[in-house]
């Protein structure tokens, strides 16, 4: 936490023992954020559990009805339910609430989708809800995936591209420590020859890809694919045209893959097109870099992309491969939204 003069902010984070609470507690300390006090709260079964933030030692705390007195920011990066119950709740105490759930953004009008590295190419105009405007008492932090998409259509739509497709290859750890645990547990199984469990994916996911799960797995992986689809859409129009998406869940723990398929009016040099990204923040390596990996991304904040490859049999078509690390994407995007509000509004 930071040291010196200055204002600093009470923050509350909500799914504090979490994947995604955890990472998000981890770049506040890294990007040395200037938090007085971090609140950490979960359900009541995990509360009292010791933990640390801001290098000091502290308990998760059970939520109640005045968890959020005196916050200035209310990060909500555990359940769905638990946002759409206690966002109301943070907004009336005065905190300005930072949704990582989708769940306070799902109706379209309860809070601004923000993503603050697309700042460059927005629209001049930026008081509206739901065009990216940093102004308001709710705030929707978009999934890594729809961050990846949206990147791609606004870095890409000066050279007018006819068609955006991305095929999303989402970790398991996208579904929590339980998601992680289940592909843990059926390695290890499968290659003992023992029976796999299958509780969260109700499918075999290790040493597989899935176009589905099984029914008994909530959400689907449809569902995700519309929830992605939608808030894609909804970031995007009006701006740039927005991109078909696919998803197929793949036997990794932590990274978000994906390819992307662009095709232009006519046939374009690959440079320009990573030009335009590598404004927004996009990692390209070096020519003759090996391609980014889950691995390799790892602990990086950024989308990472290999050098865009023209297709081998149509002219006009172009292939984009890229990883991001998806915990890490969306906690840092989480931050520069409270970042920018500290900056624009002088909270």
């Amino acid at each position: 936490m930071p040291s010196g003069p200055g204002k600093f902010y009470r923050l509350a984070i909500v799914g504090a023992s979490s994947l995604l609470g955890k990472e998000l507690k981890q770049v506040l300390e890294d990007r040395n954020f200037p938090a007085r006090d971090i609140v950490l709260l979960d359900e009541s079964v995990l509360a009292g559990t010791l933990t640390e933030a801001g290098g000091e030692a502290t308990f998760i705390r059970a939520l109640e009805e005045d968890s959020f007195e005196a916050a200035q920011f209310a990060f909500f990066a555990g359940s769905m339910s638990d946002a759409e119950r206690n966002g109301p709740v943070a907004a009336k105490s005065g905190a300005t609430a930072i949704d990582l759930t989708g769940a306070l953004g799902a109706s379209g009008n309860l809070a601004n989708c923000a993503i603050p590295s697309l700042a460059p190419v927005l629209p001049a105009e930026r008081g509206d809800r739901g065009n990216g405007s940093i102004a308001g008492a709710a705030y929707s932090s978009p999934s890594s995936p729809v961050i990846i998409a949206c990147t791609l259509a606004m870095g890409l739509n000066a050279f007018e591209p006819g068609r955006i497709s991305v095929l999303f290859f989402p970790p398991v750890s996208e579904r929590g420590q339980a998601g992680v645990e289940e592909l843990e547990s059926q390695t290890a199984s499968l290659l003992s020859f023992r029976e796999i469990a299958q509780p969260v994916f109700d499918a075999q996911v290790a040493f597989n890809l899935l176009a589905r799960y099984g029914e008994r797995s909530k959400p689907s992986l449809a569902q995700m694919r519309a929830a992605i689809a939608r808030d894609v859409a909804r970031y995007l129009v009006g701006r740039a045209p927005v991109p078909a998406i696919q998803l197929v869940q793949a036997p990794v723990f932590y990274g978000y893959a994906f390819a992307a398929y662009v095709e232009m009016q006519s046939p374009l040099p690959p440079e320009p097109l990573e030009a335009a990204l590598v404004q927004l923040g996009v990692k390209i390596g070096a020519p003759g870099d090996p391609p980014p990996t889950n691995v390799t991304v790892a602990g990086e904040s950024g989308i990472q992309i290999m050098r865009i490859e023209p297709d081998l049999n149509l002219p006009n078509g172009m292939w984009i491969w890229g990883v991001t690390d998806n915990l890490r994407l969306a906690a840092t995007n989480a931050v520069r939204i409270a970042e920018e509000l500290i900056a624009s509004l002088a909270l």
